[in-house]
């Protein structure tokens, strides 16, 4: 995991988001894990929209892309209306044909830190309700059940209910490592 960098996407890399995400789909549903994510469902114009109000952030191995994920400043389809004091990471993805176990996890805490990074105290996310697998991976990297939210829109599907959970982050830690494009 040593030799992962990362970096904002950009649109040259919407193919690759793309691939990754249906990739991680298809591991999920090969899991057992069904309900949560669906190949296909989201596509280049998602990812481009993330990319206009938030961060999609890239892990990249020997110039490949192995990981993913997006981070929102705000998340009001599932959070409601709050202050500024959190990020939320949604879509957390990795190639698991070509990472090892736990690169998932050194994404979660490369994501955490840009949000402290950034002086929001708290980094919020969500999961399928009654995904125990998923809810159960956050509880052990720190995060705590919060509540549930019914009825939570999906783009490319019907509304779904998600439980919600965050974390305390330090506001001081800085995201080392992260490379940035110049904007």
């Amino acid at each position: 995991m040593n030799d992962l960098r990362f970096r904002l996407a950009d649109d040259i890399d919407l193919p690759a988001v793309v691939r990754l995400r249906d990739d991680a789909a298809r591991w999920m549903i090969g899991q057992g894990i069904t309900g949560q994510w669906r190949p296909g469902e989201l596509g280049a114009e998602h990812f481009r929209r993330i990319m206009e109000r938030g961060e999609v952030w890239l892990a990249e191995a020997a110039d490949r892309v192995v990981g993913a994920w997006e981070l929102w400043w705000e998340d009001e389809d599932a959070w409601g209306p709050q202050p500024p004091t959190a990020g939320y990471v949604h879509r957390l993805m990795v190639d698991h044909g070509s990472v090892p176990a736990g690169t998932g996890r050194h994404l979660l805490r490369v994501a955490e830190r840009r949000v402290a990074e950034v002086g929001r105290p708290l980094v919020r996310l969500d999961c399928l309700a009654g995904n125990d697998r998923l809810s159960a991976y956050y509880l052990k990297a720190g995060y705590q059940v919060v509540g549930r939210k019914e009825g939570k829109p999906q783009p490319g599907g019907p509304p779904k209910s998600f439980t919600l959970l965050e974390k305390p982050v330090g506001a001081s830690r800085s995201a080392a490592g992260v490379v940035r494009h110049a904007q």
